[in-house]
């Protein structure tokens, strides 16, 4: 049984193309031993990622790993600490919470908020001339989005570098115990910011979400909680890890990039294709089945965890021609780099817009943008969750 492991995440496109040969479904292993099936194929995964016979339940998932790994193996309050948000529930509990954010993330919604990404960009752009060599994933990749979605919740700036140390610690496949003291401060954090956000509500989404009323609904103290863990990780992670990629992608294709510096109106369309190509997210979050369900020529019993790649998926030849060439021209709509179905990523708008505005000013400001390392010291994170470079060194002039 192939195992994912830090040969899978440093060499990720290539190892699921070879799995791909044991077809669109096989058994894997998870870094920690977990069991799972893997899914690799387009339609089979989009077929999956909206499969109600597949539940993303929290409890229900700790239930199915102490059966798989012994209850020994799992500490279930921790676990959950964190873990009463929409990505964890299914209907009719998610329909109520994601209710409650959806017209927070409406395009329309997002679109006003263009001036200030776009302000914060430039900022972020001038420091960086200010050198001759930077890494794109600390000067810039990383802080616009966290600006933002920081800003959009109302987090104050000084607790800004913790939150994002957390965040990366929590997603990553390293020590347990760091990943747990992670979570204990990420959550001890987020219950005085929700208390600061009761006492003193402002002009932010979070405090609406403390206020908010839904039909009489509103989030309990642990949904509170858990939602505003989701907001500022998903918030940020997915637009991180878009722009560092999309550079990357354009540093290795010149001509790719001389067409979007000759034209930028074609950066909305490329934006899909960089989601297409090399997305951001690898594995979309747990889901296990709660019945057996056909896939293909295969059968997936109930009562297993079913891990579907984004990236895998995105780059099936029978969807996307030549699908590991990098086309900005190509319509890359249908993609699955933000899921597909009731779990679709409602902060989708936000990342297209980030990433549209942030690639077009590092291209326009920073023509001749070049890799200050050979390619093979590029290191990726160790997540199966994320997936994006710990550095991206360049030389700026």
């Amino acid at each position: 049984m192939p195992v994912i492991d830090e040969g899978f995440l440093q060499h990720t496109h290539e190892t699921l193309h070879n799995l791909r040969g044991h077809g669109a479904v096989c058994p894997i292993r998870m870094p920690r031993g977990t069991p799972s099936y893997l899914v690799t194929g387009y339609d089979e995964a989009r077929s999956l990622l909206s499969d109600p016979r597949l539940s993303k339940d929290n409890r229900g998932a700790y239930d199915l790993m102490a059966k798989k790994v012994g209850p020994e193996n799992i500490n279930r309050n921790f676990g959950q600490l964190l873990g009463a948000h929409m990505l964890n529930t299914d209907p009719p509990d998610h329909t109520r919470l994601r209710k409650l954010v959806n017209k927070a993330f409406t395009s329309r919604a997002i679109a006003g908020l263009r001036p200030r990404i776009e302000e914060v960009a430039t900022e972020l752009l001038d420091a960086m001339a200010e050198h001759e060599q930077a890494d794109v994933m600390a000067a810039f990749a990383g802080p616009l989005p966290i600006t933002v979605i920081c800003e959009l919740l109302g987090v104050r700036e000084e607790d800004r570098g913790e939150f994002s140390g957390w965040s990366n610690t929590m997603l990553g496949a390293g020590a347990i115990e760091d990943v747990q003291a992670a979570v204990i401060s990420m959550h001890t954090y987020l219950v005085a910011l929700v208390a600061q956000k009761r006492a003193e509500p402002g002009d932010d989404l979070l405090s609406g979400l403390v206020l908010a009323t839904d039909e009489g609904d509103s989030l309990s103290e642990d949904e509170l909680v858990s939602m505003a863990f989701l907001l500022l990780v998903a918030g940020h992670e997915t637009t991180v890890n878009l722009i560092g990629n999309a550079t990357l992608a354009l540093l290795r294709a010149p001509e790719q990039r001389a067409k979007l510096a000759a034209d930028p109106a074609l950066m909305p369309g490329a934006v899909e294709e960089f989601l297409r190509f090399d997305g951001p997210i690898n594995i979309a979050t747990l889901r296990y089945t709660v019945e057996d369900v056909e896939v293909g020529d295969d059968t997936i019993p109930a009562g297993e965890f079913v891990q579907v790649s984004l990236l895998a998926a995105n780059r099936d030849e029978q969807r996307f021609p030549d699908p590991a060439d990098l086309d900005v021209t190509r319509a890359a709509g249908g993609h699955l780099a933000f899921g597909h179905g009731i779990h679709y990523c409602v902060g989708a708008p936000l990342a297209r817009l980030e990433a549209e505005i942030a690639l077009n000013g590092l291209l326009a400001r920073f023509p001749n943008l070049k890799l200050a390392v050979p390619e093979e010291e590029l290191v990726y994170r160790t997540s199966t969750l994320v997936h994006g470079l710990t550095k991206l060194p360049v030389v700026l002039a």
